[in-house]
């Protein structure tokens, strides 16, 4: 029977506050692969938990997955929470032997606003990341933030204001401006998943996500869900079960 289990860390301090890590690792598997996962929530509220749902079954799957926190809006802006996944993931390969871990094997998940982060730091890093698995991600902050003005979204505008700040940072935050502009350092093979009824990743953005790693000579893999709304694989469902499978295998299939 498999154990898995979930704790929690510091595993960065900064002079006003300490982030927190949760470690989910299978005990009957060691080492294995390691995976650092970026949470969700408009880069404003969320922490290291939001994930659970696929965490724990990555780590079923034979990975350890490290969950980290990062300074989110309106107390930080722009470029805070992208120096914290850079933080986690050097994190990772420091320290993942500590806890069952290979840290020569190092991926990377996030989903929605951690979608962003964690595409962004897996192309920006100083240090290798091996995949990405970038779930619905806000991929371009300017497109989305446009979009929630169409729509009167004002938690999502209020959101972005409050990390970006400008119009300009947005712009010069999105993952397509990176590729487009040639500023990345690697290209690591990379899985996007797209949800078919998501009203918070426009379908226009994540085409021109695709276009933008294509052009730039990144390996990629893209699945749809149709049916399925944004960050549906935070909750248990038929869906879930098979996007659970989708990324684990990915994930073995690049570690």
């Amino acid at each position: 029977m498999e154990r898995i289990t979930e704790t929690d860390i510091t595993f960065l301090r900064h002079p006003e506050i300490e982030l927190k890590a949760r470690i989910y690792r299978n005990e009957n598997k060691d080492p294995q692969p390691t995976i650092v996962d970026v949470h969700s929530g408009a880069w404003t509220y969320q922490d290291r938990t939001a994930g659970a749902q696929y965490d724990r079954h990555l780590a079923r799957s034979g990975f350890t997955v490290i969950a980290i926190d990062h300074r989110q809006g309106p107390n930080y802006k722009h470029p805070s929470a992208s120096e914290d996944v850079e933080s986690g993931i050097k994190f990772a390969h420091e320290n993942a032997a500590k806890y069952g871990g290979n840290p020569d094997k190092i991926g990377i998940i996030g989903s929605s606003s951690g979608g962003h982060l964690a595409f962004l730091g897996g192309i920006t890093s100083k240090h290798k990341v091996d995949y990405i698995i970038a779930c619905w991600p806000i991929s371009n902050p300017a497109y989305r933030y446009e979009y929630a003005k169409k729509k009167n979204r004002q938690g999502l505008i209020d959101a972005h204001e409050g990390y970006f700040v400008t119009l300009e940072k947005m712009h010069e935050a999105s993952v397509q401006h990176v590729l487009d502009t040639g500023k990345w350092s690697q290209l690591p093979p990379t899985l996007i998943v797209e949800s078919g009824k998501d009203l918070n990743a426009p379908r226009e953005m994540t085409a021109d996500l695709i276009r933008a790693y294509k052009a730039a000579g990144g390996y990629f893999e893209h699945a749809f869900y149709p049916g399925e709304e944004h960050c549906f694989g935070h909750s248990a469902s038929p869906a879930t079960d098979s996007f659970n499978e989708l990324i684990a295998c990915f994930a073995q299939r690049h570690s």
